[in-house]
């Protein structure tokens, strides 16, 4: 024994890296039939393996310029961390973009700018900027809901991002006045720390799922009871990364919090199905509408990624024909977003949020419509500019997604669907999650809000306006082809916004609706 290990004692480290070399070599030429790379080519291949997993990170830091990356460039994630963390987010020597690029926007700037008063809200708050609709207030619904900002998060679920993140959320929206939407996992006490709140749920309707799996009245009452914080209802119909396809938690990620959260089984895959059960056709899902808004007295809405147009025209007509219907729509795009998809969904079903929208908005105008419902857009508009040319198309209000996790912290690794987001944002690893402290992370959350907004106001007012929402489809143009490079949007989509009812910015701040005050 002693001599045995005399003779291994008296191999030098080289030599011992020669001899884990020689048993990786067996290995992949003999053991292995998996890859045939590393088979022909034993020990040298594995290096190919290597630069795969981290040729996105490589390319990320070392490669790609500064515009070139998707689904966000290096100069959005930048504005966005500095914006949250309240740094220099200006940029030196000229725009770095090429500004002759397909669908560049050009604001218009008026000649005078919009000059506010010495008493003016925005002159004592900087970053004061309300929706100026009032939800449910065509619908007559007992409590009605004026959003206190126009930017907002858009629906990320306890399950799809960690409890830390979503607590930073929620802390961060009630710092800027914002509101918070659940997403279809449920409401969680990480939803519950001061913030406005949109309950959102979709086809597994977890949260105010009945035994059978099914919708519950009586579940969904008792939450906006004990939840005053909720303030209004949001049903999905489908989502810009996977419309028309329900989705999969696996077993092994239904702990017994989420479980008790979702109202479903510890331990056991929850498969949500593409299709409602509470409604299978357009007449009744208004109805379904109509017996939420009377049971809670919230203003309701419809979430969905478009398509096809048909069974919109037939909620149109309904909605014309009987006065009832979702007090919001809220249009994604089918860039795709945070949830997990297959690429042949997140890459080709559904419009982009600028083609889906347009042809949403026009059907609802042609039906003398869009004056009723208060339009929410959410598919990367979480940028000043976009949002300009959001609100000349009929927006009333922004919800971002990814924008928002960035300014808590993600990193754009997209691995979302892994469980292994090395910022914690998006997994439910808890040693992930520590490194999130949701005190520090809701400050910067609500500083990206205010930067946003604040500079929008800006931009409003170098465009001779008030509030956003009198923007001008001629007052945005887009790069389109190269014979009439520039088109204003109202050429370029054909119609015309309707214009939305507004008096000031001082009576949005004295609305008795404002943030939910009623």
């Amino acid at each position: 024994m002693d001599s045995f290990l005399d003779f291994f004692s008296q191999i030098s480290w080289w030599g011992w890296i020669l001899i884990v070399l020689v048993l990786v070599a067996i290995r992949d030429i003999f053991l292995q039939k998996k890859h045939t790379i590393s088979h022909n080519f034993p020990i040298v291949g594995h290096l190919r393996y290597i630069l795969e997993k981290f040729g996105p990170e490589l390319r990320q830091y070392f490669v790609a310029n500064n515009r070139e990356e998707l689904p966000f460039n290096r100069i959005e994630r930048g504005w966005i961390y500095a914006s949250a963390k309240k740094e220099n987010n200006y940029e030196g020597f000229g725009t770095d973009r090429d500004i002759y690029a397909h669908h560049h926007i050009f604001i218009n700037n008026a000649m005078m700018p919009y000059q506010i008063s010495e008493n003016h809200p925005n002159a004592i708050d900087k970053t004061f900027l309300p929706c100026a609709k009032v939800m449910g207030a065509f619908h007559k619904r007992r409590k009605p809901y004026r959003p206190a900002s126009i930017i907002n998060v858009s629906a990320m679920s306890f399950g799809s991002l960690s409890a830390k993140a979503i607590e930073s959320l929620n802390k961060g929206v009630k710092i800027a006045g914002a509101y918070h939407n659940t997403g279809e996992g449920g409401l969680s006490p990480y939803h519950s720390h001061g913030g406005d709140v949109i309950f959102h749920f979709g086809t597994g309707y977890f949260g105010v799922r009945a035994a059978d799996g099914g919708f519950s009245m009586e579940k969904l009452v008792t939450l906006v009871e004990t939840n005053p914080f909720i303030k209004a209802i949001e049903i999905k119909l489908s989502q810009g990364a996977k419309p028309g396809k329900g989705g999969v938690l696996p077993g092994a990620k239904i702990t017994h919090e989420l479980a008790n959260i979702r109202g479903v089984e510890v331990g056991k895959d929850v498969i949500s199905p593409p299709n409602h059960t509470a409604f299978s056709n357009v007449p009744e899902m208004v109805d379904f509408i109509e017996k939420i808004a009377e049971a809670t007295g919230l203003p309701v809405g419809i979430k969905a990624a478009i398509g096809k147009l048909d069974q919109w025209g037939e909620l149109a007509d309904i909605m014309a024909e009987t006065g009832k219907g979702p007090d919001f729509i809220t249009v994604d795009g089918g860039e795709g977003g945070t949830g997990a998809a297959p690429p042949s969904f997140a890459d080709h079903v559904s419009l982009p949020w600028v083609y889906g929208f347009s042809d949403l908005y026009r059907l609802f105008q042609n039906k003398g419509l869009s004056e009723r419902i208060v339009f929410i857009g959410s598919g990367k508009l979480g940028f000043p500019g976009k949002a300009a040319m959001a609100f000349a198309m009929g927006v009333d209000c922004i919800n971002v997604a990814r924008e928002a996790m960035m300014s808590i912290g993600c990193i754009q690794a997209q691995i979302c669907h892994t469980n292994r987001c090395p910022s914690g944002v998006a997994t439910q690893s808890k040693w992930l999650q520590n490194g999130i402290d949701p005190t520090l992370k809701s400050e910067r959350l609500a500083q990206y809000f205010k930067t946003f907004r604040k500079e929008l106001i800006e931009i409003t007012h170098a465009t001779g306006y008030e509030h956003p929402c009198q923007f001008k489809m001629s007052d945005v143009e887009i790069n389109v082809d190269d014979h009439n490079l520039s088109k204003e949007l109202n050429k370029t989509y054909m119609y015309e916004k309707t214009p939305v009812p507004f008096t000031s910015m001082q009576d949005l701040k004295d609305c008795l609706y404002l943030g939910g005050k009623n």
